[in-house]
């Protein structure tokens, strides 16, 4: 069984000031508490080292894909040193780069198209802006995604949400029926690629847009089983976000 990742980070952080929040350095009392080998006193995590580190602790992953911008300055070479270089100089699992489209959508379309010459079984897709990300629940994603086919991980909301529509609420909705996602979402590679495939070209005939796999996956493949999400394993999107 072969099982591979893909992290995402060739987003242009707009809303983090024009800085590249994938490289930024994460503080020594965030990166202390992070659970992999590859991180030394010498070397701090970048919020991207931490992410991939990750995913490379864990056993299972025999392949690691990162989209970065096509930008060169924070392109592959960035993406490079952002990541621990003992990390790089391993031959298990394999690291390597992909450029990233004009959307989210695309960018991991690229990634998924590249990882089907390696043919692996599954697949899972990670925000490289959640460093804090832990091996014991990616293993849980892949017992999950080996039952299921697709896994998304998931919190409960702790406040009622509304839906508005022109200034007013238009629907009061159930807290128990909504809940929050995370990544990494994990799926049967074969079946999310061709789902990719379909949402590609949906795209560009109707001028829809999708920004996350679970909801390709929902509408091209099939259901998408759920776990509990964690807690600590949040997104980085604003500059406080790296400073909590």
């Amino acid at each position: 069984m072969s099982i591979a990742a893909v992290i995402t980070a060739a987003g242009s952080s707009t809303r983090m000031g024009g800085h590249k929040k994938e490289y930024l350095p994460l503080p020594k009392t965030q990166s202390a508490g992070i659970e992999t080998t590859f991180n030394t006193a010498d070397e701090p995590l970048t919020v991207l080292g931490a992410a991939v580190s990750s995913f490379a602790s864990c056993g299972r992953i025999d392949t690691i894909v990162i989209t970065v911008p096509l930008d060169a300055d924070k392109g592959e070479y960035a993406a490079r040193k952002a990541l621990p270089q003992r990390l790089l100089r391993q031959e298990h699992p394999v690291v390597f780069f992909v450029p990233g489209g004009n959307s989210r959508r695309a960018s991991v379309y690229h990634a998924l198209s590249t990882l089907a010459g390696f043919n692996p079984d599954y697949v899972l897709i990670h925000d490289g802006a959640r460093p804090w990300i832990k091996p014991s629940l990616i293993e849980r994603i892949i017992d999950a995604v080996i039952l299921y086919d697709a896994v998304l991980p998931v919190l409960p909301l702790s406040e009622t949400p509304k839906e508005i529509d022109g200034g007013f609420v238009k629907r009061h909705l159930k807290r128990a029926a909504v809940v929050l996602s995370q990544t990494p979402q994990a799926f049967v590679f074969k079946k999310i690629l061709a789902a990719h495939e379909k949402a590609a070209a949906r795209e560009l005939e109707d001028s829809v847009e999708y920004t996350d796999d679970a909801e390709i996956w929902g509408e091209f493949a099939g259901n998408v089983a759920i776990i509990e999400g964690d807690k600590s394993n949040r997104k980085i999107t604003f500059q406080e976000d790296i400073q909590l």
